[in-house]
């Protein structure tokens, strides 16, 4: 893919009807990123309690969808404030998702990132998704998420890629195959068994799908996904590690052959449908992605 391919939306980012609560919005990144939290709040750690019956917004998959249900309550600009615990419950793939959403809307190229972060809790590493979008120079990655106004200690709409706060699942996977690291504090949080080198194996997975604009849910399924590293192809997502790598490292060649693989390994990729576990209700259900 090429810097064009990431301005324009994916099925999953195309707002439809909404186009034009997007056109509204300006597209620096901290209006982006304040929209993007005054419509979506994390369906676990948004700090509000959400009625049961709401959680599965987090299934919503598509802006449109999601502008969907942000309207049906407030049928107003998105800039407009929302309470936080009437906001469309979500996680950080929905709020990349959303201010991806926008700077495509504008034609900036834009794209999410699926890998880990440590600045949330200290000695570990919660799966995350952030914004990395292209500002005329160079590749930025931006955390929406963040409230500018937290202490974070470090500026979380230009994320060093060195620094070690966020390292994308490649990243994270080749340095587990090179045993640097202790793959049981990756994961979704300390308190929950959702974590080790099988969950790392996993979002390689999702990050390449990311990467071609399949912005897959967290909890959706590939064929070549596994729940034991014993039983994987770790060849297989060995090499895609490698090439996304070399691909951030503006390896264009690698860029292509990701690209190529993508669309010609059924085990890579999504399909017409895909299964998806409900990480509020466990139900696993098919999705039909055809749109």
């Amino acid at each position: 893919m090429n810097l064009d391919d990431y301005r324009r939306h994916s099925p999953y980012s195309d707002p439809g009807r909404h186009g034009g609560l997007l056109d509204a919005v300006s597209p620096d990144i901290p209006t982006v990123a304040a929209t993007a939290r005054n419509v979506i709040v994390h369906y676990r750690a948004g700090g509000v309690d959400l009625p049961t019956d709401r959680l599965e917004e987090v299934n919503r998959r598509w802006v449109d969808r999601i502008l969907d249900t942000d309207q049906s309550r407030f049928p107003l600009p998105l800039a407009a404030e929302r309470p936080a615990v009437d906001r469309v419950a979500g996680c950080c793939r929905d709020h990349t998702l959303l201010s991806v959403a926008v700077l495509r809307q504008h034609g900036i190229p834009s794209r999410s990132r699926v890998g880990f972060a440590s600045y949330f809790v200290p000695g570990w590493h919660h799966d995350h998704v952030l914004v990395e979008y292209w500002n005329g120079d160079r590749w930025v990655w931006a955390d929406p998420e963040l409230d500018p106004a937290g202490d974070w200690g470090f500026d979380g709409y230009d994320i060093d890629p060195k620094a070690g706060l966020f390292d994308s699942a490649a990243r994270v996977w080749s340095a587990y195959r090179a045993g640097t690291i202790d793959p049981e504090v990756y994961g979704v949080s300390p308190e929950l068994p959702i974590r080790g080198d099988w969950f790392i194996h996993d979002y390689v997975l999702l990050e390449l799908a990311h990467r071609q604009k399949d912005e897959l849910l967290l909890w959706d399924s590939l064929d070549a996904m596994t729940d034991d590293v014993a039983t994987a192809d770790l060849t297989l997502v060995d090499e895609i590690a490698a090439l996304l790598l070399a691909a951030d490292d503006g390896d264009e060649a690698a860029e292509k052959v990701l690209t190529d693989r993508y669309a010609s390994d059924a085990r890579l990729r999504p399909g017409s449908r895909v299964e998806s576990v409900s990480p509020v209700s466990g139900t696993v259900s098919i999705v039909d992605l055809r749109r």
